[in-house]
């Protein structure tokens, strides 16, 4: 889910439960996350760490007989806080009795979360929560899930979003399933807020919010063409917002944060210590100092083969395809199948779809993007190969290529073969169970697909800054 709250500038619906928590704390403009999907997301969130430099970069990777295990001394920010007596959780919402979303791609003890419900802590015992929503997946992928997520709304808030309050961004088509599922997205945006206002609502009635450091964000952009999995904005950009002790209630803070150090922040908050090997920054230190730029980094996202990373500064943003010889949409199982890409390929094999509309459908990406964020906030013009910007790409280039070689980037050695082929196991066994042949036959097609493409078509090299 993407910064479509109305204390962000969103029109076309009222979020008064952020909005709230805006007003009564500190909101960031220009919080990025390390990797445009969830899993990988979590992995660098719940370590503090770039998942880059744990190997834990492939979307729901190590989940077969081949394994990931965390480098020595990582520990998962739960079991940090336990070890100094807090109470640790994870869950949905409403609260269940299982344990939340975790999503981790590496093996981990699930004693690091005491349970579900921090109301089963001990008399005056400290906690330390996660609580995860659906999202923008509340909105389903297709007609049927629209409906289902805007008649939710409809009986919850009394109305339902319209499509014509519908603005998109100029690199998507009116196209009629477009703008229902911006809607329905909406629709899943204000659930999402009330959702927001309901944990607030129990913090007050147990009387520990004025104690309580109480965080909003989301671990992606929105699921859409050009943002979940991709490297532009609508995929890195991400809502944060922070309430609570010593926080100013109605600050701003544009300069750039990424999601890890949300980890930092909330060990400094409550008096323990951030271990030396973590990446993550405690942004709310009197004596920080600012980030000039933020990195993000896209690899295997299922049975799709990737590798891209990217650095972004309050003005420009560089990425890096080191597979270009591959379309911007390869084949994925799992986002093929979405109405809003079946139906803006029909616009696009009818002709229907202007050029910069296009761009999303190119058979090959060039090995490097540069974008004029300020100028060009949609990331529509690349400006690589214009010599106007030549040393600003030399030095955006040279940023990305320190931080790859400072953090100890695992995506530069290629995921092998017996990993893969694990991991596929045991997916194509979990889309067996649910008996839908034709997504199954799908995804075999794409695994060979992808064999055959790393077998013949080699990965473009490493830029060196100068």
């Amino acid at each position: 889910m993407s910064a479509n709250f109305a204390c962000y500038g969103e029109t076309a619906i009222a979020t008064p439960n952020v909005d709230k928590l805006a007003a009564n704390g500190v909101k960031f403009t220009n919080a990025y996350v390390t990797a445009p999907v969830c899993s990988t997301c979590r992995s660098a969130f719940i370590t503090g760490m770039y998942q880059t430099s744990i190997g834990a970069h492939h979307h729901r990777s190590g989940r077969g007989d081949e394994k990931i295990r965390l480098p020595e001394p990582i520990k998962l920010l739960p079991k940090l806080f336990q070890e100094a007596g807090y109470f640790t959780s994870i869950s949905g919402w409403p609260i269940a009795k299982g344990l939340g979303k975790t999503d981790y791609n590496f093996e981990w003890d699930k004693s690091v979360y005491d349970g579900s419900d921090w109301s089963k802590r001990k008399r005056g015992q400290p906690f330390f929560a996660q609580i995860q929503t659906q999202g923008g997946k509340l909105r389903g992928s297709n007609e049927s899930g629209w409906e289902k997520s805007q008649a939710a709304a409809e009986k919850k808030l009394g109305d339902r979003t319209g499509i014509e309050s519908v603005k998109l961004p100029p690199y998507y088509p009116r196209h009629p399933d477009v703008l229902r599922d911006w809607a329905a997205y909406l629709d899943s945006v204000r659930m999402t807020d009330v959702m927001v206002g309901e944990v607030i609502a129990r913090l007050e009635k147990e009387g520990v919010l004025d104690n309580t450091l109480v965080l909003f964000m989301t671990d992606h952009g929105i699921s859409h063409a050009r943002g979940k999995q991709f490297m532009y904005d609508e995929g890195l950009h991400v809502p944060l917002v922070i309430r609570g002790p010593g926080i100013v209630a109605g600050s701003v803070r544009e300069d750039l944060v990424e999601h890890i150090d949300i980890a930092a922040l909330s060990l400094a908050a409550a008096g323990i210590a951030i271990p030396d090997y973590m990446q993550a920054k405690d942004i709310l230190a009197t004596e920080y100092t600012p980030r000039i730029a933020v990195f993000s980094a896209r690899d295997r996202c299922d049975e799709t083969v990737d590798h891209m990373r990217s650095v972004r500064t309050k003005e420009f943003k560089y990425i890096r395809n080191f597979l270009p010889n591959r379309p911007y949409l390869q084949p994925c199982a799992y986002k093929d199948k979405k109405q809003i890409l079946i139906a803006m390929r029909e616009w696009h094999d009818a002709g229907k779809l202007d050029a910069v509309q296009e761009l999303v459908f190119r058979n090959v990406r060039p090995e490097e993007e540069l974008y004029d964020v300020k100028a060009d906030p949609h990331e529509i013009r690349n400006l690589a190969g214009d010599s106007n910007f030549a040393d600003t790409l030399v030095e955006m280039r040279g940023q990305l290529d320190r931080w790859m070689d400072e953090t100890n980037d695992r995506g530069r050695t290629p995921e092998s073969a017996t990993m893969y082929d694990s991991d596929m196991d045991v997916y194509l066994n979990a889309m067996r169970r649910k008996n839908d042949p034709a997504h199954l036959k799908e995804i075999e097609a794409n695994i060979a697909l992808m064999k055959k493409w790393a077998a013949t078509i080699p990965a473009s090299p490493a830029k060196e800054g100068d």
